[in-house]
């Protein structure tokens, strides 16, 4: 995979499980369109820092992101669940904003994650 901003795909991976995590226990407590929301708050983290040029929020934001994906992903695992195919998707998706220089699916991206934000609001 090639290398983008100074910071590989393989360096990503060795800061999450290094970094921060989320706890699982509180995480599992969330509504799947919650988590699925919560997510797309990083993805447009992270898309807006790409906007502006600042590498350092960009790369937390991806990390973060990444983290609850991943957090996501191991629930729906756990729960043999057929919505893991779709996190999975919307991983890739992220990834490759970044890192396949597919930047011009970031809007796409960013509304795909904002319907979830809605539902969650609306089922309150």
């Amino acid at each position: 995979m090639k290398q983008v901003d100074k910071i590989s795909v393989n360096e990503l991976q060795k800061k999450l499980k290094s970094g921060f995590r989320i706890s699982r226990t509180r995480w599992a407590q969330f509504s799947f369109d919650e988590q699925m929301g919560n997510i797309g708050s990083e993805v447009g983290r992270a898309i807006s820092a790409e906007r502006r040029g600042d590498e350092k929020s960009k790369n937390g934001a991806i990390l973060q992101g990444l983290d609850l994906l991943d957090a996501t992903t191991e629930g729906l695992v756990k729960q043999k669940s057929p919505k893991l195919r779709e996190v999975l998707l919307a991983r890739d998706q992220f990834l490759a904003l970044f890192y396949d220089n597919n930047f011009a699916d970031a809007d796409k991206l960013e509304n795909y994650f904002m319907q979830f934000a809605v539902a969650a609001r609306s089922g309150r």
